[in-house]
């Protein structure tokens, strides 16, 4: 059956945009003026790239789960519907992959004396505030995907009235990206998920605590580089420089699977994708990153499968390890429980499903919306009646 979109908790109106917004940076080139790919035959959809640039990839399945809300014959949750008129919509979607285009075209090349990039988000720009859906509302039911923290830097303060879908905040000053109108996603993992009858348990587990990645960082990562030295030589701990390059990824894969904890320490950002990656792999995340926001936080509580530890603890000597150690085995293995429940609101697929993290991030745009709608008819209380007593 169709979605209805009297019963989508979600009308999202999506810009025709030009290619070269989206799946033209994925080489792909339509006949003629087609816009978008035929999603009906997947093996006519462009495959976003891997390594580090699929960590990033959320506008493209957020764009190819609104394409497909119209096809009855495809099944996916009714979450969120396309609707053609834009005045019957909720929120308006901007189909830009700013990742993708920072990843791809932010230097210059040849004879270029402007990137690629940044002609996009000036063109875009342009594009936006000529819009009468933009100047309704002041682009405040916009909903603009720009989740590496790179992307969109030379449009985001023009463009800051927009409800952004963001890594974190990390890279934003606050009048730009906060909590009150913007949403969280969650990075899309590189490691393979662990199924979960082949989950090793506690005592199948060798190494207590694993990072793998870079170790001089600078601003807050600098406690990478301190935590380096303080564990560094303890048996059951592996603490090493790594990189996605060569069998990097199945390295972090193996590395994970087999350890009881996770460290997910602040980098040039709060975030990463290595808590996604800990996470598909039923390793306890340990996160030492004070400024961090994580995804649905406000349905999901990150501590019935997390330990928080902040950074002014977590360097002093002996304190993370005997945390860590003190962490019993049916403590451990409650929190791997809830890992192997959680972990579908984490994952990215196409078609979507019920309640994986295209679902989940439809669901936060609802509720944020519905805050914001509450708030603007609270302000209308009096507003209009003062209009009225003018005439």
């Amino acid at each position: 059956m169709a979605c209805d979109p009297l019963q989508a908790h979600l009308r999202v109106y999506m810009y025709d945009l030009p290619p070269e917004f989206h799946f033209g940076l994925l080489d792909w080139k339509g006949r003629g003026n087609q816009t978008w790919p035929n999603i009906q035959n997947p093996s006519q959809i462009p495959a976003y790239p891997g390594g580090l640039n699929l960590q990033h990839s959320i506008e493209y399945w957020l764009t190819l789960d609104l394409l497909l809300s119209n096809v009855p014959t495809m099944f996916r949750p009714c979450t969120a519907i396309r609707v053609k008129n834009s005045s019957q919509a909720d929120v308006i979607f901007v189909p830009f992959f700013s990742s993708l285009s920072y990843n791809r075209h932010s230097k210059l090349h040849r004879k270029e004396k402007v990137s690629v990039n940044k002609q996009l988000q000036e063109k875009l720009v342009q594009f936006l505030m000529s819009r009468d859906e933009w100047k309704r509302w002041g682009g405040k039911n916009h909903l603009i995907v720009a989740h590496h923290p790179n992307s969109m830097l030379d449009a985001r303060r023009k463009l800051g009235s927009a409800m952004f879908v963001l890594a974190d905040f990390g890279r934003y000053p606050v009048e730009i990206a906060n909590l009150e109108k913007d949403i969280i996603a969650p990075y899309r993992h590189l490691v393979a998920t662990v199924p979960s009858n082949e989950s090793a348990s506690f005592s199948e587990r060798p190494t207590l605590a694993y990072f793998r990645g870079a170790i001089y960082r600078k601003d807050g990562g600098v406690i990478r580089q301190e935590l380096f030295y303080l564990l560094k030589d303890e048996k059951d701990v592996q603490f090493s420089f790594g990189t996605i390059k060569g069998s990097g990824i199945n390295q972090a894969s193996q590395g994970m699977a087999s350890s009881k904890f996770c460290l997910h320490i602040a980098g040039d950002t709060p975030s990463s994708n290595r808590l996604f990656d800990a996470i598909a792999s039923h390793c306890v995340p340990v996160i030492i990153s004070d400024e961090i926001e994580l995804p649905f936080e406000d349905v999901l509580d990150y501590s019935q499968f997390c330990i928080f530890v902040s950074a002014p603890d977590a360097i002093k000597k002996g304190y993370l390890l005997n945390l860590l150690r003190g962490i019993d085995q049916e403590k451990w293995t409650k929190m791997w429980e809830r890992l192997k429940e959680i972990i579908h609101f984490f994952e990215y697929q196409y078609p979507s499903q019920s309640g994986d993290a295209v679902d989940m991030i439809w669901e936060a745009v609802s509720r944020k919306i519905s805050s914001m709608r509450f708030n603007r008819h609270k302000n209308n209380r009096y507003n209009r009646q003062v209009i009225r007593t003018k005439l």
